[in-house]
Order: C-alpha cells, then structure tokens, then sequence
C-alpha cells in the first residue's frame, strides 16, 4: 500500500522568470527528481550556471535546499518540511483523516483519494494505492481543465450556482477525452442535477480509457462543500459493487467531513 500527499506541478521552464520563479522552479525540479546537481538544474530549467549556483546557495541558506558536497548535489531541506506540516494542519490532514483514506483504500481493493476545497478548486491532498490497483496518471491534470470528465470535477460542478457553472466552463471547455466523455452541455447539466440530489458522482472511462470513479462530497454543517473523497478502479472492478462503493463512500465522507470539521463521533 502506498500512501502519500500529491505534490504539485512539475517543473517548466524558468529561463524568462524573475529571481522567485527560478527559485521556487529549483526547489520544484529537486522534488520531482529526489536531488539533482547544479548542472541538471540548469539544463533541466534553462538556466545559467551562475544563476543556479547562486540561487540554490541562497536556498541552501535558508534551509529549503541542503547541499551535499560530497556527491555534488542538491536535495530539498527540512524547512520544507516544516513548511509541508504546517499545510498538512491548515488541510486537516491528520492521522485520523489519511487513516480513513487508508481504510477505504483496504475495504474497497481501490485507490482512494481525498481533496479539499481551497479557494474556488478541489485541490488533491491524499492518495493511497498499491500496485494491485494503483493511482490515475497523470494525477496533476483533470480537475482544472476537464472537471466534466472527472469524478471530483463533477462534484465541484454539481455544487455551483449555474452563473458560476456558465463561466467556470467557459473557462474550461466542454473536451473530448475518451469515447465515453460528456461533450453536450444539456447532457452534462442533467448529469450534475442527478449529483446534487444524489450525492455522490460517477465516471466510467470518461477521464481514462480503462478506468472509472466514483466521489463523494464532504460537507459542512451548512451543508457548504468541503472537499470530496473518492475511490478508482478498472471498470469490471468498481461497476459492478456499485451499491457497496456508495455505501463505503458515503461512511468515509460523513466521517472525514467531521475529522475537517473538529467533530469527534
């Protein structure tokens, strides 16, 4: 079982950023690569030689990069890690929460996954898989960008006004991603009624060829959406447990919404 937050995006190139974006592209280059050199950085981001050296020594300063001169490499300092706990708190990610997430994962034989609401976004926190039923690819792209097409996505759509859902679209066109893809706007909007007055939202190889999911919405005692929870499989693996899914889904969700909430039960 492997269990662990998402990071975010990868790395691009830097070469016509000012001074923080290269830093923060330097800090989000080692992540992705578990370490890397002053050479790879450089190549990696298109930048100058100089300019990593001098960017990485600053970090290394401040205790977000530590430099192991030994092996003349770079790796991700623990102020990052003070920086990540203190995110994990203002998420609610305590061991109570990613220990439901586990559970779920253990009970249903699926990845599971949770995201919360920050902003106006479903932001993924949590994801635990293993290599029996392992996590969608790539897990950084589909909420934003085609939230019609996704289980999470649809539960975010499902709980706006329809002015907020008429831009938010507008913003993220209505694409074809498999044969199975919601593209009808009047096909999508009866869809996402029967979401909101079911809640729970599913997909079947509309994200993924070879995959669906199924999510849940975590609420507030005003019933406002605080995140989602969801589990993923082949479609001949979740489909067919559908009731048991739901059922599974629907207990997590009523308890991690109260773990993000304060409540104990």
């Amino acid at each position: 079982m492997t269990s662990r937050s998402v990071s975010s995006r990868p790395p691009a190139d830097r070469s016509a950023d000012g001074p923080l974006q290269r830093a923060l592209g330097i800090i989000e280059l080692v992540a992705e690569r578990g370490g890397a050199s002053a050479r790879e950085i450089a190549d990696g981001l298109g930048l100058p030689l100089p300019t990593v050296y001098r960017l990485a020594g600053e970090l290394a300063d401040a205790g977000y990069l530590v430099h192991i001169r030994s092996e003349r490499r770079y790796e991700l300092g623990t102020e990052l890690h003070r920086l990540g706990m203190s995110l994990h708190r203002q998420l609610g990610l305590s061991r109570p929460v990613t220990r439901e997430v586990a559970r779920l994962h253990e009970s249903t034989g699926c990845a599971a996954y949770l995201a919360v609401l920050r902003g106006s976004e479903l932001v993924m926190v949590h994801v635990v898989d293993s290599p029996d039923c392992p996590r969608l690819q790539p897990m950084r792209f589909g909420f934003h960008e085609v939230p019609h097409a996704t289980a999470f996505g649809k539960v975010l759509l499902a709980d706006l006004d329809v002015p907020t859902r008429d831009e938010y679209l507008q913003r993220n066109p209505l694409r074809t991603l498999t044969a199975h893809t919601t593209v009808d706007r009047d096909a999508l909007d009866q869809e996402l009624t029967d979401v909101a007055n079911r809640g729970i939202a599913w997909e079947r190889e509309e994200f993924l060829a070879g995959w669906a999911c199924a999510a849940v919405p975590l609420r507030r005692p005003d019933a406002g959406l605080l995140g989602a929870v969801a589990v993923s499989a082949q479609p001949d693996r979740l489909v067919p447990r559908q009731p048991q899914i739901e059922a599974r889904l629907r207990q997590v969700a009523s308890r991690i919404a109260a773990l993000l909430r304060g409540v104990t039960r």
